[in-house]
């Protein structure tokens, strides 16, 4: 019978944005995700007096966290992955002293989780960044930015020292490249060097955050985050095969800078073909020499690519525009579903860089709907998990580090591409619609009961 290592992490992931709410509670200010209501890719909006977001109250994590962290207690998670919302630290991002209640929150929070052996995995920009920065600044286009987010980082790096010590730098960092304003803080029209240039700027400031938690507490460990876009070639045609080198090594290019502390050829190549000139002194380089410790990713789904455009017609998924994949079935929201991608995606990651490997995204967005109990039986979520978690064992069994599983969303949340309540991915139903309707009482799915004997007999429980 095959389980997973003892030192295995289970549990699930959520965003600030997408759970707290408060959206000005305690000193809190504006973040690009509040400016803009309809998702990552909706338009950046003006909150006046008056206007509302579902992100307002989202589901209200910020004041019903105790209860919310016993029911993952219940399930047995040993890992809970959150972010820190950066506003309730620095509500414009430039100032010099923080904010102490949005700090207080954060040690409240993490003291809860504690007292629940539940290891706090904490995301230092997942999502958003201080509308302020980009208000003044410009965003992630303007070095100075870096700067901010260093006195970010060391300030909670500091606060949280004996807290925490599994730490990410930014959420899906390979996401600017199809969301500008939500990954760097850039409008959609800006150029390939503009937004190339911002994203030099983060990952500059990703290696200063992987040096200043090391110098801080030696005993912690940070990592990156990418979505894992994989990508398969079409058919088996050379062409074929090598667009989806090149596809994959749109997202694989940020791996490979945090990883091996430097810009890799095909990207210098890329930038000398589209006349993308970057600034990138010898210090950044220097800088970019702090890699991280460990690798996490999303995955969802994968898609294909062909390099015949008379037989591109592109699929709309979550970030990645992808060509259907005719041997996989799709979920309601057109995502394919791929276990055995997640498994290749496993060994190529392990293969590629020798660093222990996270997965702290993966899930089922669907439309749950109670029954008449006023229970979800979701079997479809089950068997996609299930799915999934056997291909991970295998990947494990492949001799591919696994740290850890916290699959995405483990209780309803909003979700970041629409902003949208309706579509589900946890094992808690939250009672709030797309309207904003709804008591916010939690109720468990049948999912819950059945993740709950997954991490209770470390994945022996699996069937396949």
């Amino acid at each position: 019978m095959k389980t997973f290592p003892d030192t295995f992490l289970w549990g699930g992931a959520v965003a600030a944005n997408q759970v707290e709410g408060a959206w000005r509670e305690e000193g809190k200010g504006l973040s690009t995700s509040d400016l803009q209501p309809q998702g990552i890719f909706g338009p950046v909006v003006d909150r006046v007096a008056g206007s509302k977001s579902l992100k307002d109250v989202a589901i209200d994590f910020y004041h019903r966290y105790p209860d919310d962290i016993k029911l993952f207690a219940e399930m047995g998670f040993s890992c809970l992955r959150v972010s820190i919302a950066w506003t309730r630290i620095f509500p414009n991002g430039d100032e010099q002293q923080p904010n102490e209640a949005g700090l207080a929150f954060y040690d409240r929070l993490f003291d809860e989780l504690a007292a629940h052996n539940i290891t706090p995995l904490v995301t230092l920009s997942h999502y958003e960044m201080p509308w302020g920065l980009v208000k003044q600044y410009g965003g992630w286009g303007n070095r100075r930015v870096i700067g901010f987010f260093e006195h970010y980082a060391r300030t909670v790096f500091t606060r949280y020292q004996k807290k925490v010590r599994l730490w990410l730098t930014f959420n899906e960092i390979n996401m600017s490249l199809h969301a500008p304003m939500t990954g760097v803080g850039l409008p959609e029209t800006s150029s390939k060097s503009e937004i190339y240039q911002a994203i030099h700027h983060q990952l500059v400031a990703s290696a200063m955050a992987v040096e200043i938690c090391h110098d801080i507490n030696p005993d912690a460990r940070i990592g990156n985050m990418l979505l894992g876009g994989l990508v398969y070639p079409l058919s088996c045609k050379p062409d074929d095969v090598f667009e989806a080198l090149q596809e994959n090594r749109k997202w694989q290019f940020f791996g490979d800078v945090q990883c091996r502390g430097a810009y890799p050829g095909y990207m210098l190549r890329f930038f000398r073909e589209n006349d993308i000139q970057l600034d990138i002194t010898d210090a950044d380089r220097q800088i970019l020499e702090s890699t991280v410790d460990f690798i996490s990713f999303s995955y969802y789904m994968s898609g294909c690519v062909t390099a015949d455009e008379t037989l591109n017609q592109q699929m709309r998924g979550n970030i990645l525009s992808m060509v259907p994949n005719p041997h996989l079935q799709s979920s309601e929201w057109g995502w394919q579903i791929d276990p055995v991608g997640l498994r290749t995606l496993l060994n190529l990651l392990w293969d590629r860089y020798q660093k222990p490997l996270f997965i702290v995204e993966n899930g089922l967005g669907a439309k749950d709907i109670p029954d008449a109990t006023g229970v979800v039986q979701d079997d479809y979520r089950i068997s996609y998990l299930n799915d999934h978690l056997v291909q991970v064992r295998e990947a494990i069994e492949d001799g591919v580090k696994v740290m850890g599983y916290t699959s995405w969303g483990p209780i309803d949340l909003v979700s970041a591409s629409k902003a949208e309540l309706s579509k589900r991915y946890g094992f808690i139903y939250v009672d709030r619609d797309d309207n904003g309707e709804g008591s916010l009482a939690r109720s468990r799915k049948k999912s819950f009961y059945w993740y709950q004997e997954v991490i209770a007999t470390n994945g022996a429980s699996l069937k396949g």
